[in-house]
């Protein structure tokens, strides 16, 4: 769900493509990704700009946030420390985000997307679900399991950020179910509702969030099987 411990160059090569080509952070009430499609009119300054400095910024201060945040947790982490990181200016900060909690939920929809394409790369929808979902869930946790201090930072600090962050959770939350959803209903007599594709992404970020409280986040490959056999039997139950 979140970065790996990579260069600079290919952090922001990841928050590029999500990035391009301009994006804008939307309102904390949008029902989709924290990204808008749309140009920025209301600032004469990025008008004047082209759009490759701003989605350029943006993704570095995507990327600041992330390595403050692993460095010194959110709360501590002032905005002072996210434009440092970013090597950009304060103006430029305010030029995306109103709030520091902005954002962090920005940072939390890009990097759960990013954790979301490791696992469709490691499925492939021509072959039956069932065979796969090992592979798919290893991919997920071996992905979570890349930045342990950015995971629990993040995990632990979107509920912490009232409605605007349970909505940005509950977003990325129903974007894991659908593609859980629609991998299973793939096969036949398969009938996975939406309420039992979001049980099962329950289930599993109830077994990360109990491995970061008891500091095995580390030890995540462990969870494979257990989150394994609960999409099983869910599926099972599903096709009866």
């Amino acid at each position: 769900m979140f970065l790996g411990k990579c260069d600079a160059v290919h952090i922001r090569t990841n928050f590029l493509e999500w990035c391009t080509p301009r994006l804008v952070p939307s309102s904390t009430n949008a029902e989709d990704n924290v990204f808008s499609m749309s140009i920025a009119t209301e600032k004469p300054a990025l008008e004047a700009a082209s759009a490759e400095p701003a989605h350029e910024h943006y993704a570095r201060l995507l990327e600041g946030m992330a390595r403050a945040v692993a460095a010194k947790g959110y709360a501590d982490t002032t905005i002072a420390d996210i434009v440092r990181e970013a090597a950009v200016s304060r103006r430029t900060f305010y030029e995306h985000f109103t709030t520091k909690s902005e954002c962090l939920i920005a940072l939390y929809e890009a990097a759960s997307k990013l954790a979301l394409r490791a696992v469709s790369e490691a499925f492939d929808p021509a072959q039956p679900w069932h065979a796969q979902v090992e592979r798919a869930i290893t991919a997920y946790f071996d992905y979570l399991a890349q930045d342990p201090a950015l995971l629990r930072t993040l995990f632990v600090e979107i509920l912490g950020l009232g409605m605007p962050g349970l909505a940005a959770r509950r977003r990325v939350n129903g974007e894991i179910a659908g593609f859980i959803q629609a991998a299973i209903n793939s096969g036949p007599a398969a009938h996975l509702t939406s309420e039992m594709a979001m049980t099962v992404v329950g289930g599993i970020n109830e077994l990360v969030l109990q491995a970061i409280e008891q500091d095995r986040v580390g030890e995540l490959g462990q969870l494979v099987p257990p989150a394994t056999r609960l999409v099983r039997a869910v599926a099972a139950e599903s096709a009866r």
